[in-house]
């Protein structure tokens, strides 16, 4: 938690010493009266940035990386390809009606705007869907999470019941080999594996290949490297808020949160919790109702909120976040001025690299919509 100093405000001020009016002897005749002397200009005083932010605050927060691929993860230009196909390919679903951008819609923030998303059959899954913006660089997938990065977490949903509903890997794998367009793009992605290539572990690699290139930069970050324009004043005091309120000790980093695991609730008991949140991945009694600190990027349209999607009002969010994670009641003024900096975290959204791609017809042998 860093120590927050109070905000200092300078403001110049411009005196002016005008001469003395004491009255003087007339000079004595013939006597050279002396040329008046002209009263000094007052310069403009330099105009004060009411809300200079104190460096020290800044210090916990970092621009967001350009690139989510890594030395383990490098997201080759084929596997990028091929995992764009695959992310909007409904037929990747065991009824061919439901592909990974039907929950995390690409051009609405990565989200579908619901409580819970609709699944097989019109079941709807436990927890919120939350963005895929910028997801790769989270400490881990899911609310719990279970899954230890997007490579880990394509899997899960394809072979949900209340999800995708794919009855297993093999059904994948064959689906995909009966496309002729996949088997010819895995290949492409793969092609050390030669005939191996299409499998259900390339498959998940080439989405999160793709979704490692879903990044958000916003005006937050140009600020962040130096742009002292970027930011409002209004932006830079609803910061001041966020810091001075303590928000800063769980969202923080380039992500301004996703870093770290937290109890929902911790000073003040969270109304109706249900979920066990980690403690259904652990089996430990200390992580029931802790959950993955979500990032603050894109939250004015990453609605609704929390783990079960039962706040839709940003508003709300904040200001319950600020009742039961730390023990303070926010008047209205501060909760807005912390929405108006929330909202200068929204990002912009990559257009040409998320269009929607002409998908590979189906081959002979393709399955079938299988509504059971």
């Amino acid at each position: 938690m860093h120590t927050v100093r109070p905000l200092v405000v300078t403001v110049a001020f411009v005196t002016l010493l005008l001469p003395a009016c004491a009255k003087q002897d007339a000079p004595a005749k013939g006597a050279e009266r002396p040329e008046p002397v002209a009263a000094p200009v007052a310069e403009a005083a330099p105009a004060v940035d009411a809300y200079a932010l104190d460096p020290a605050w800044l210090k916990s927060f970092a621009p967001l990386p350009a690139s989510m691929t890594s030395t383990e993860h490098p997201a080759p230009a084929a596997q990028v390809t091929l995992g764009r196909l695959l992310y909007y390919d409904k037929r990747l679903s065991k009824n061919q009606d439901l592909s990974c951008n039907s929950c995390h819609g690409l051009d609405s923030f990565g989200v579908d705007g619901q409580a819970t998303s609709l699944g097989h059959k019109g079941q709807r899954g436990g927890r919120n869907s939350p963005t895929v913006y910028n997801a790769a660089a989270h400490i881990a997938q899911f609310w719990d999470g279970r899954a230890v990065d997007v490579e880990a977490q394509a899997k899960g949903p394809v072979l949900n019941p209340v999800e995708m509903a794919m009855p297993d890997a093999a059904a994948v794998e064959r689906l995909l080999k009966s496309i002729p367009g996949y088997v010819t793009a895995f290949a492409a992605a793969f092609p050390e594996a030669g005939d191996a290539a299409v499998s259900f572990d390339h498959m998940a690699t080439a989405i999160a290949a793709f979704e490692r290139g879903l990044t958000t930069p916003s005006r937050w970050d140009r600020f962040l490297t130096g742009d002292a324009e970027a930011l409002t004043a209004a932006e830079k005091k609803g910061f001041v808020a966020f810091v001075q309120t303590g928000c800063v000790s769980c969202h923080s980093g380039a992500l301004i949160g996703a870093a770290m695991y937290q109890k929902v609730g911790v000073v003040k008991p969270w109304p109706n919790l249900k979920d066990g949140g980690r403690f259904d991945v652990t089996g430990q009694e200390a992580d029931r109702g802790v959950f993955k600190v979500p990032s603050l990027r894109n939250i004015e349209k990453t609605g609704p909120y929390f783990h079960d999607g039962s706040v839709s009002d940003l508003a709300e969010a904040v200001t319950l976040m600020a009742r039961h994670q730390l023990g303070k009641e926010l008047d209205g003024d501060t909760t807005d001025a912390i929405v108006v900096w929330l909202k200068a975290l929204t990002g912009t959204l990559p257009m040409a690299y998320i269009a929607a791609p002409t998908m590979p017809e189906n081959g002979p042998e393709t399955a079938a919509p299988d509504p059971s």
